[in-house]
């Protein structure tokens, strides 16, 4: 008896628990956003409840003209696919603004998804969906921002700029953590050549770059390029990763390891012909090293004596 109770009571248990999170998601709202463009000029959180589309081709879907906004989309959609693939519009931007939040939004067809430019930061740009943005996804500046758990596919198409596509662009200390880039095709800028990006960063030395997925770089034209640009001076995982192009902190694809015009190899080489005394140096330790182990064991070429730049090193004395 008591179980048939329970398996009536399971439907309306469920519908309360469905209502009560709707409530919870809205409750919180401080405003909605019914139709675009807008501009929010008042602190709190401003909510979608339907999906949105704009055909206007310049200026913003979305304006945070103020600090300590966020916007919730409760992932419904703002569409800028009318204004076409030279649309100059940002999805949702901000200029000089404090703590800017963006989340649960599903933008599509923006040159711009997300533009947060300007002095300011603290801005957090999390859980969302980029499909079909014509030129860079996500562009965030501003110290002790944080880019996360986005997804940005098949970004990059832009008539208006096609010299390049960028699917994530940060400035300053910015997190770049678990987000997911599928698809990046620059259209071509005048001369048919453009360059795919996955994330590109500028002036990071503190912020974290890690567990991203980055797959399906496609450069435009015969000059056109597959990169992970570091700008100024780089995070020190990101430096590896672009020195030894391997994966590092988890994040994997080649927007972290193809740039044109480099060959496999061509970075040591590089490095070795800076110090001509790396080859010594290396033979003479490796040569001291034999010569510890006894007679037994010999070198793979003549033992000679250090030369006198390096006879004073630990590793040369006999």
């Amino acid at each position: 008896m008591r179980l048939r109770a329970l398996a009536l009571l399971a439907p309306v248990l469920a519908l309360a628990v469905t209502s009560a999170q709707a409530a919870e998601s809205y409750d919180n709202c401080t405003g909605f956003i019914d139709s675009l463009p807008v501009s929010i000029n008042t602190q709190g959180v401003w909510c979608l409840r339907q999906d949105l589309s704009t055909a206007v081709s310049s200026g913003a879907a979305i304006l945070i003209a103020t600090n300590n906004v966020t916007i919730d989309c409760n992932d419904f959609k703002i569409g800028g696919l009318g204004a076409g693939t030279a649309t100059q519009t940002a999805g949702i931007r901000a200029v000089a603004r404090q703590n800017a939040v963006v989340r649960r939004c599903n933008l599509r067809g923006f040159l711009r998804g997300v533009e947060f430019t300007g002095a300011g930061g603290g801005h957090v740009v999390h859980d969302n969906r980029f499909n079909g943005i014509t030129g860079t996804g996500l562009h965030v500046e501003g110290e002790g921002s944080v880019v996360q758990r986005n997804l940005l596919t098949d970004t990059g198409g832009s008539t208006f700029d096609g010299s390049a596509a960028t699917a994530i662009f940060t400035s300053a200390n910015v997190d770049v953590i678990a987000n997911t880039i599928s698809g990046v095709l620059p259209a071509g800028g005048g001369s048919g050549n453009g360059i795919a990006y996955g994330i590109r960063t500028s002036a990071n030395t503190g912020g974290t770059i890690a567990g991203n997925r980055i797959r399906g770089l496609v450069a435009a034209g015969s000059r056109g390029g597959l990169r992970h640009q570091q700008h100024g001076q780089r995070p020190p995982g990101a430096a590896r990763q672009r020195r030894r192009g391997r994966r590092h902190g988890g994040q994997r694809g080649p927007g972290l390891r193809q740039f044109p015009g480099r060959r496999p190899g061509e970075r040591r080489q590089r490095l070795r012909h800076r110090d001509p005394g790396l080859l010594e140096r290396r033979q003479c330790r490796e040569a001291l090293t034999a010569r510890h182990r006894g007679p037994r064991v010999s070198a793979p070429w003549p033992i000679r004596p250090c030369s006198v730049a390096f006879r004073r090193r630990p590793s040369c004395r006999k």
